[in-house]
């Protein structure tokens, strides 16, 4: 009886001692994935934050010589040698009506109404027309009258209404003409005062 008793105590502590290690390992396991979560969520956060950064609003700064604001009407009205100013994207005009919508913290452009001497830059690309309308929001957009023409390098495009996309960098225009300057390569630029003049019959 005591021999059997010895060997199976002897058993038990080769079974525990089994044991042991697989518990070890299963709790590296569990602090590896708890680990792995948090530095996940952290990654995630930080990356979010970074997106929300980078996605916030660019202002538009408006100068000119004079400034009416009507806070009932929510609208501002600028005079004299206006430039709005957003990004890569300047607006000049003789006179801009600038439209308020609240939201949020504060009061965000709504549209802006230009007229008068109106030409917008933008890269190697100017828009030049008589009166023009700038949509602000999700489809940011501008809409030019009155004998809107755009230029892009030597290129010259003009139309009746021309409605450009800021977002999607297209243009839309209707009853187009386009003027393409452009020589190809290797052919020579011919001039009409370049050509010999024909002798005079006597």
């Amino acid at each position: 009886m005591g021999n059997k008793i010895g060997i199976r105590s002897q058993k038990s502590e080769v079974r525990s001692q089994k044991i042991a290690p697989r518990n070890y390992f299963f709790r590296v396991i569990i602090f590896s994935v708890f680990f792995f979560i948090l530095t996940s969520g952290f990654c995630l956060l930080t990356s979010l934050s970074f997106a929300e950064q980078k996605n916030a609003a660019t202002p538009t700064v408006i100068t000119s010589e004079s400034l009416t604001a009507d806070n009932k009407a929510r609208t501002a009205l600028f005079t004299g040698s206006v430039v709005a100013k957003k990004g890569d994207m300047t607006l000049y005009a003789d006179r801009m009506l600038v439209f308020y919508s609240e939201g949020g913290s504060g009061s965000n452009i709504d549209r802006i109404e230009a007229d008068g001497n109106v030409k917008l830059i933008r890269g190697d690309r100017v828009v030049t027309a008589g009166k023009a309308i700038y949509y602000a929001g999700q489809d940011e957009r501008a809409v030019f009258t009155e004998s809107p023409r755009a230029s892009e390098g030597k290129n010259v495009v003009t139309g009746t209404k021309m409605t450009y996309y800021m977002k999607d960098d297209r243009s839309v225009v209707e009853n187009s003409k386009v003027f393409i300057v452009e020589k190809e390569p290797g052919t020579p630029e011919k001039k009409l005062l370049d050509r010999p003049k024909e002798k005079k019959k006597k």
